[in-house]
């Protein structure tokens, strides 16, 4: 348990302390070493209020609140500075978890001298050998369904226009997938569950390790256990007394469970797999793993200011990648920086090839990250770097060698160049996202919750198959009216439909294949009459349909795989949409077929540009794919942005309807007041065309449909210019999931 809270002031800066009686006045020094870079044995701990000299237990619990840390060697220094440590009144770091995580960075700092001790590179080989384990890999490779991550990495480069990507652009975006899984399949613990109720839990300090624990490197365990106060409760009851029936519990964490929790700190990525959850230190260790058995150069990135991550090399961009599971966030170096607002000292590179100094790569203030630099001379540390890597290449051939090293001082080029690149001021990198939100706020990593760009790339929309896919609902719907089928059988039908597409994309991406009328409860024959109508809907898949010498009639790929995957979400949610426009439509007839039911004439394939978006999922052209779980999301754009939507071939269209959809969620990010604008000279001079105000989607995923003036302009370029949401008051974001724009051509 916490037993006393200290102020404890080195050089002029200020560091607020837990002291655990548990745990005594030894670790309370370790503590001090991780701030302060003071070994323990060079420490002198003294009162700020009578500068008594603390060197037990016994004088931590007699002492004030306010201690000097002084060192040894420099203890003149230290007496001169002592007026200016009495007047701090920095915010306390208060919490048993907040001791842990000191400890843990206690622990990472002690690495790297680890290393630079060792008479041997015993110390460094066990922390890497588990990465090239085999059987660590293979036990990773079995957790990770890799059919599925291919598929969404060759639809991400799909959607992109890359519908042949080289080896190199394919593994590079399959890595990116497997940062995204993990980042959803792995969990971040700040107090484990109850392991017997699932309650709550509150720390209760450190234990001893289980040998069953040691067995995968948990040699810190934590422990934690119920925190209801018995003996408050029961003063309470008394004192409610004839009024006890009054009483009203509390929400109270695990209240009748007495169970202790225990959360080892495991080093070993094996039982990370099997666990899945930890913090930071337990994520980019598991992740770095999961890199190594998909065949990817990996390595861990140790930053002295508590925190861990991974970066791979990217053969497609020729350079090592920054990648942080825990944030679900790549190639974004300056994100501790910028956006956790973190004071870096050394960010240390380690593989199993050997180490290297990244600092430079993290931050655009290297002078100011020098002066912190104090745990050894930079000469000192080039020594050791350089002796460490020889050590780990130790009978690599001179190929390989040759190879490493070319590379390595490429690197090294590199590092130089970033350190004086030009920072770019249109990106607004997030503050720490991983952890309880009063921990992050104590570690002042607080900041903006998303990564956004507010001067955007024109981006090309790929969705030449979203209005094909709707073009194609004409001769089904046709033949339902001609066949006079009830508004009850066209929903069925369309139903069994649907299914028979979810089957397919449950299959296999690469064989997809299912029989069409498997699950129709109809007769054959109306099957093979119904197969028609079908055709330009199979094409828009790239599906093909094949009778067999039984009449049955199976549907399969018909070309690239890939042109399918990017299809199909399309389909399922066009037929939703259809699904509920005929619901609402009363009784199915030939004036039926037109907006919304059907969207003929869908503008596609045209350039975007927008005034913001949000990276990576709320970019721009999100608002054009066809799917309704994507959408284009603007952080600055509540009171005000725009979207321009500009024809591949400039030829003018005169416009005949638009329809906008809600998002998935938050109401008071949905458009209310907009104005839509068409150029016939590519944006040089622009005409209103329709102006809507006060507008409110009453549902999510609802779907409105605006039609313009038959006198409006034929134009080539259209723009959205979005005034004001629903809410300006409560956000300052603006989101819409859909945008469809219907316009004939104009000759």
């Amino acid at each position: 348990m916490v037993g006393r809270r200290f102020q404890v002031c080195h050089n002029d800066t200020y560091f607020d302390v837990d002291y655990d009686t548990d745990d005594g006045f030894e670790v309370f020094k370790f503590q001090l070493f991780s701030l302060t870079s003071v070994p323990p044995d060079d420490q002198k701990i003294v009162g700020v209020d009578d500068d008594r000299t603390v060197s037990t237990d016994s004088d931590l619990a007699s002492i004030s609140e306010k201690l000097r840390l002084v060192s040894i060697d420099e203890e003149v220094k230290e007496v001169e500075n002592q007026q200016s440590c009495s007047g701090n009144d920095a915010e306390l770091l208060k919490s048993d978890e907040e001791l842990a995580r000191m400890l843990q960075a206690e622990e990472d700092a002690l690495l790297f001298q680890r290393f630079v001790a060792a008479e041997d590179n015993s110390e460094f080989e066990g922390r890497v050998r588990p990465y090239v384990d085999q059987v660590r890999l293979e036990a990773a490779r079995k957790t990770v369904s890799k059919e599925e991550l291919e598929e969404k990495a060759l639809v991400s480069l799909a959607k992109e226009g890359n519908f042949k990507p080289s080896k190199a652009q394919e593994d590079h975006a399959f890595l990116l997938q497997l940062l995204f899984w993990f980042k959803q399949s792995f969990r971040w613990v700040n107090e484990p569950p109850c392991d017997r109720c699932g309650n709550n839990t509150v720390s209760q300090g450190m234990g001893a390790a289980l040998p069953s624990e040691l067995g995968f490197g948990g040699s810190r365990v934590e422990i934690y256990s119920f925190s209801f106060n018995w003996l408050l409760f029961h003063i309470f009851v008394c004192e409610m007394g004839k009024n006890a029936d009054l009483v009203v519990l509390p929400s109270l964490p695990c209240t009748f469970c007495r169970t202790i929790t225990r959360f080892p700190r495991y080093n070993d990525p094996l039982k990370l797999v099997e666990t899945r959850r930890g913090r930071c230190g337990e994520w980019a260790n598991c992740f770095t793993l999961y890199c190594r058995a998909f065949g990817y150069e990996s390595r861990l990135i140790l930053d002295f200011t508590d925190h861990v991550w991974t970066e791979c090399f990217s053969p497609s961009l020729g350079r090592w990648m920054h990648l942080d599971p825990c944030e679900g966030v790549y190639d974004r170096p300056l994100l501790y920086e910028q956006g956790w607002k973190k004071k870096l000292t050394y960010v240390i590179a380690i593989a199993k090839d050997g180490v290297c100094d990244v600092t430079k790569r993290y931050t655009r203030k290297w002078f100011e990250v020098l002066s912190r630099r104090n745990i050894i001379t930079e000469s000192a540390l080039s020594s050791v770097l350089t002796k460490i890597t020889k050590e780990c290449r130790r009978g690599f051939t001179s190929q390989v060698l040759s190879v490493l090293e070319d590379r390595d001082e490429k690197e090294r080029q590199a590092l130089e160049r970033d350190l004086h690149s030009k920072e770019d001021a249109s990106i607004s990198l997030p503050g720490r996202q991983s952890g309880d939100k009063e921990w992050r706020k104590l570690r002042s990593e607080l900041g903006s919750d998303s990564l956004s760009c507010s001067s955007c790339p024109v981006r090309v929309c790929i969705d030449e198959h979203v209005s094909r896919i709707h073009e194609a609902f004409l001769p089904l719907l046709s033949y339902f009216v001609k066949e006079e089928l009830s508004q009850s059988r066209a929903l069925e039908v369309l139903g069994i439909l649907k299914g028979i597409l979810m089957d397919l994309q449950k299959s296999p991406f690469k064989t997809r294949r299912t029989s069409l009328d498997s699950g129709l409860s109809i007769n054959q024959s109306f099957v093979h009459q119904l197969l028609p109508s079908l055709d330009d809907l199979l094409k828009a898949l790239s599906l093909t349909s094949k009778v067999d010498s039984d009449g049955r009639i199976d549907v399969c790929l018909a070309g690239n795989p890939v042109h399918t995957s990017l299809a199909l979400p399309v389909a399922l949610d066009a037929f939703d949409d259809a699904i509920h426009n005929i619901k609402n439509c009363g009784h199915l007839n030939k004036d039926s077929l037109s907006l919304p039911l059907l969207k003929s004439n869908r503008i596609h394939s045209g350039s975007v540009l927008a005034s913001g978006e949000e990276i990576p999922v709320g970019i721009a052209t999100s608002a054009f794919d066809g799917i309704q779980m994507t959408k284009w999301e603007e952080p600055n754009g509540a009171r005000g942005c725009w979207i321009i939507y500009k024809l591949s071939d400039s030829q003018k269209h005169k416009l005949v309807a638009y329809e906008l959809m809600s998002a998935n969620d938050a109401p008071e990010r949905d458009p209310m007041d907009w104005v839509l604008e068409g150029s016939d000279d590519e944006g040089s001079n622009w005409h209103i065309l329709d102006k809507q105000t006060s507008q409110k989607f009453g549902s999510r995923f609802q779907r409105r449909t605006y039609r313009v003036a038959s006198s409006s302009l034929p134009s080539n370029t259209f723009r959205f210019r979005f005034l004001a949401v629903r809410d300006v008051h409560s956000t300052s974001r603006l989101q819409i999931d859909e945008k469809e724009v219907s316009a004939m051509p104009f000759f």
